[in-house]
């Protein structure tokens, strides 16, 4: 009946014939040549030999395995973000990063951090780079030029 109802030529898309190559594969030529009514079993066994051949043909890069990596723009705000604020710990700048509307978990920020060498925030605290400790004590520093004088000694003309 359906053999009637078709009338010319059957045209196959794509996943059809892939399906069909499948298939046929399974099925072996000697069954092909009892089922294929279609199109020929050498056919079926073409179509399969090239959907092998694109899978192996090497054309498209494959992805490597694993998580995606770390947008470098953000791996450069967490080391950043760690650097400026040296009592915030991974989930201090975990917290900060999705104010911004990053997504990243504390354990990538932790990597990040140890992939540039910056220890964990209480290492961190411990240590004061002379950046930090000028720029922390510049109102202590400009007060303590008012308080020279220049005083006349028996050596001479002195500054105290």
């Amino acid at each position: 009946m359906l053999r009637n109802q078709i009338t010319g030529r059957v045209r196959l898309t794509d996943g059809e014939r892939k399906t069909l190559a499948a298939i046929g594969q399974k099925l072996g030529k000697q069954a092909l040549k009892e089922v294929a009514n279609i199109v020929k079993p050498d056919t079926i066994l073409g179509w399969y030999r090239k959907l092998v051949a694109q899978k192996f043909d090497g054309s498209t890069p494959r992805k490597a395995p694993g998580r995606p990596t770390i947008d470098p723009e953000l791996e450069a705000l967490v080391v950043r973000m760690a650097q400026e604020n040296r009592s915030w710990g991974y989930d201090r700048i975990v917290d900060a990063l999705a104010n911004l509307g990053y997504t990243i978990s504390d354990q990538t920020v932790g990597n990040i951090l140890k992939r540039h060498g910056i220890p964990p925030a209480p290492e961190r605290k411990t240590t004061t780079t002379w950046k930090e400790f000028i720029r922390t004590h510049m109102d202590v520093l400009v007060a303590t030029d008012f308080f020279t004088a220049e005083v006349w000694t028996l050596g001479g003309l002195v500054t105290y």
